[in-house]
C-alpha cells in the first residue's frame, strides 16, 4: 500500500485482522463523513467555501490511518518471514554414546542462550540414549527474533574431544545435527488428515501421577513422507497432538524450503548454507579451545563460555554479514 493510496484499501481484509479491524472502521466513517459532506455541497454550492476545510482534515485522517495500517501489514510481513516461535530439534549422529552426550550439551547450550534472551523454552519431546545424551530432541522456542537470530545454526556441528571414557588420550570426532523450523500462521503446505496415523502412549516425563497411568503422549506419522513426530510435553492428549501437528508441519514446511534452496544452490556460491541440516557447518574442538564456523570462515577461543549459552559473538557475526546483505542465505 503506497501513500495517499488509502482508495484502493481493501477494508474487508482489514476486518478481518484484528490488528487492523478498528482502524478499518474509522476509514469506512470517514469515507461516510466524505460523502456525506460531498452531496451536501452538491445542493448547496453556496457550502462549498465552508466545507473545504472539513474535506481536508477528513483527508488528512485518512492518510494518518493508512499510515498506520501501512505500518502494521509490514510488522505482519516481518512476522511471516521471521515468526517469533521456532521448533530447535536436535539428533545424534556418527560416534554412538559421545554424539548422543553432545546433542544433549547443544540443547543445553541453546536453552541456556534462550534464558539469556528471555525466550521461552519448552522441551516437547526426548529420547535418551543409554549414556544419558539425547538420541533426538525436539524443544520449542518463542520470543522476540527467536527464527531471525536462529535461523544459521541449521546443519551438522561436529566435535573433537576427548570422551571421559577414552583412556589412551585419543580425540574422537562425533556429530549431532541441529534444525530450527519456524512455525508461521500461514502454511505453505497442507497436510491431508488422511494421509496421517495417529498413535498415543504413556508420556515418560514429569508431571504427576496422571502421566503414567493415561495415554497422553501422541506420535503422528506423515505416511507420504514418512516423517514422524512426538509430543509429551501437555498433560493432555489434545493438547499434545496439537503440539505434535506444530512441529510436523514445522518439519514439512522447512524440508519444502530445503528442496527449494538445494535447486538454487548453484546460483548461491556466493552465500552461506541451504539450510540443509546435512551440511557440516561448526566445529567444536575442545583441546584447541576453539569453535570455526565453516561457513564464513571465523573461529572464537572460547568454548566453555559458548557452551554455557554465550553465543553472542556468534550471532553477531552472523548479523554483520546479513545486515550488509553479503555471503548469508535465508534459509
Amino acid at each position: 500500500m503506497e501513500k495517499n493510496d488509502y482508495e484502493q484499501i481493501d477494508i474487508k481484509a482489514l476486518k478481518e485482522n484484528h490488528k487492523t479491524a478498528y482502524l478499518a472502521g474509522e476509514l469506512e466513517r470517514l469515507d461516510k463523513e466524505e460523502k456525506d459532506t460531498g452531496t451536501l455541497i452538491a445542493g448547496d454550492p453556496a457550502m462549498a467555501e465552508l466545507a473545504k476545510d472539513e474535506l481536508a482534515h477528513i483527508k488528512m485522517q485518512k492518510e494518518a490511518i493508512a499510515e498506520q495500517i501501512r505500518a502494521i501489514l509490514k510488522g505482519d510481513e516481518e512476522e511471516e518471514q521471521f515468526p517469533s516461535e521456532v521448533i530447535l530439534e536436535v539428533r545424534a549422529g556418527a560416534g554412538g554414546d559421545e554424539a548422543s552426550l553432545f546433542a544433549h550439551e547443544l540443547a543445553n547450550m541453546y536453552g541456556r542462550y534462550a534464558e539469556r534472551r528471555g525466550w521461552a523454552w519448552k522441551t516437547l519431546d526426548e529420547s535418551e540414549s543409554e549414556a544419558g545424551g539425547y538420541k533426538e530432541a525436539s524443544f520449542e522456542v518463542r520470543g522476540k527474533d527467536v527464527y531471525k537470530t536462529l535461523r544459521y545454526e541449521t546443519g551438522v556441528h561436529r566435535v573433537q574431544r576427548i570422551p571421559a571414557t577414552e583412556k589412551q588420550g585419543r580425540i574422537h570426532t562425533s556429530t549431532a545435527s541441529v534444525a530450527i523450523m519456524p512455525v508461521r500462521k500461514k502454511h505453505t503446505f497442507e497436510i491431508n488428515p488422511a494421509d496421517l496415523e495417529v498413535e498415543t502412549s504413556r508420556s515418560g516425563g514429569a508431571g504427576g501421577q496422571n502421566v503414567n497411568k493415561v495415554e497422553t503422549a501422541v506420535r503422528l506419522i506423515h505416511k507420504p513422507t514418512g516423517i514422524a513426530v512426538r509430543s509429551q510435553a501437555e498433560r493432555s492428549q489434545v493438547k499434545n497432538r496439537e503440539r505434535a501437528m506444530n512441529i510436523l508441519q514445522a518439519k514439512l514446511e522447512a524440508m519444502k524450503e530445503e528442496e527449494e534452496a538445494k535447486k538454487h544452490a548453484a546460483t548461491r556460491k556466493d552465500q552461506i548454507g541451504t539450510g540443509d541440516r546435512s551440511e557440516k557447518i561448526r566445529t567444536y574442538n575442545f583441546p584447541q579451545n576453539r569453535i570455526t564456523d565453516h561457513r564464513i570462515k571465523e573461529s572464537w577461543y572460547n568454548i566453555e563460555g559458548i557452551m554455557a549459552g554465550d553465543l553472542d559473538d556468534i550471532v553477531a557475526a552472523f548479523e554483520a554479514r546479513a545486515d550488509v546483505g553479503w555471503g548469508i542465505s535465508n534459509p
